[in-house]
């Protein structure tokens, strides 16, 4: 079905109300800003989250705020890939924020979601643009890391897909780091699997085969070593936490 008539009643009604949107020049300059690591430009732009001259997306207010960060959050990642910020980096801050505010129930945490993201990306800009990165190599193994972190993958075949030898990228990746790979993809599978137990209904026997542990055993004891407790623990206490927020948040 053609959205052409729809598109014209909504231009003309927006026009009568006097809600049209933003101009394109503030959000550019806000965005470039971001990815330019300059915070306290980016500081200058920041007003708590609202929706005037944005449009509607919803006829519920709080989920129309929803809609808007997760089109603000989207942007800032693509604009810091853009400016040289790894790609898996900055994809996988935007989910950690975008599911952060799925489970948001009132407007100052997703205020507080608002200015934290974007205070994150611009931070980590300013150290992609001062040099302080981490090396091409090193993001590029960074995101084949994250690219296998269901299939696995081993130090020989990174160094082999990087065309270095698995010595000399071992030292560089620990001296950049501060971590040796091996504890870097433990740490990035035992993330995803946080993720996971948050945000999806999988058990844990099944999370742990999907990131390719060697038994349901052999997940639990990496689990607790890394994190204090089990995985049945740790998605137990995050809803127990989310509900106790929700209920906290209740105005009555």
């Amino acid at each position: 079905m053609s959205i052409n008539k729809e598109l014209s009643d909504r231009e003309f009604a927006q026009r009568e109300q006097g809600r049209l949107h933003s101009p394109y020049e503030r959000e550019l300059e806000f965005y470039s800003a971001v990815s330019a690591g300059d915070i306290e430009r980016v500081k200058e732009f920041y007003s708590p989250l609202a929706v005037e001259g944005c449009g509607r997306l919803s006829a519920d207010p709080l989920r129309n705020l929803k809609y808007h960060l997760i089109i603000t959050i989207a942007l800032m990642a693509r604009f810091c890939v853009q400016a040289g910020m790894s790609m898996e980096t900055a994809y996988t801050i935007s989910d950690i924020y975008i599911n952060r505010l799925d489970v948001s129930v009132n407007e100052r945490q997703l205020n507080d979601i608002h200015r934290e993201a974007f205070l994150e990306y611009a931070r980590r800009m300013r150290k992609v643009n001062s040099g302080e990165a981490y090396s091409k190599h090193i993001v590029k193994c960074i995101d084949m890391i994250y690219n296998n972190i269901y299939s696995g993958i081993r130090v020989r075949e990174l160094a082999d897909l990087l065309g270095l030898s698995p010595q000399y990228l071992s030292k560089l990746f620990k001296s950049e780091v501060g971590v040796n790979i091996s504890e870097f993809i433990m740490s990035r599978r035992i993330r995803a699997a946080e993720n996971m137990l948050k945000y999806s209904e999988y058990s844990p026997l099944d999370i742990g085969n999907f990131l390719n542990f060697s038994s349901h055993s052999h997940f639990i004891a990496c689990f607790r070593k890394a994190t204090g407790c089990t995985p049945k623990q740790y998605r137990e206490h995050f809803f127990r936490v989310s509900r106790n927020i929700g209920e906290s948040d209740d105005p009555d």
